[in-house]
């Protein structure tokens, strides 16, 4: 049986509890209050928790860390094009929609884009609306558009 672990990363936005086990990560999330950590976390952990401070202290715009990835096909397309869309930039669920040759499927492809496990490394807080406007976000959108500031003014921003 495979152990899955929990572990807590301070971010500036909040507290993000990250789960994996000794190879992949299996979701992260941004909670309300902040937890405690107790023993070390597995090396695959620890490196996620190394990703993101780096992150957080504008040190790295990509992740390499291993994903386990669960949903329906249809979703796993949508949160591969989230992986393809550039550090700093921004991208509306129509497009994601045409990407996948699917126009009519914007309103899934914004259901699928609000199950994503893995938020920051699957970056779906880089999806807006097709006006520009700011649409959900689990995290809370106060914290999306933080994420997109922080983005933008990293000196690491990556223009289209």
């Amino acid at each position: 049986m495979i152990e899955i672990y929990k572990y807590y990363y301070i971010s500036p936005i909040g507290c993000i509890e990250v789960t994996g086990d000794d190879y992949y990560i299996n979701s992260l999330y941004f909670i309300e209050e902040d937890r405690q950590n107790s023993g070390k976390p597995p090396d695959n952990i620890s490196n996620c928790i190394n990703q993101l401070d780096e992150y957080f202290n504008n040190k790295r715009k990509e992740f390499s860390i291993p994903l386990h990835i669960e949903g329906t096909d249809f979703q796993k397309h949508v949160w591969n094009e989230l992986l393809n869309i550039p550090f700093g930039t921004t991208i509306s669920y129509m497009d994601i929609a045409k990407k996948l040759n699917n126009v009519g499927a914007i309103r899934a492809v914004g259901a699928a884009n609000g199950k994503n496990k893995i938020s920051i490394i699957i970056p779906c807080h880089r999806v807006i609306g097709s006006d520009g406007s700011l649409t959900g976000y689990a995290g809370g959108l106060w914290r999306k558009q933080w994420l997109l500031n922080h983005e933008s003014d990293s000196g690491l921003f990556n223009s289209k």
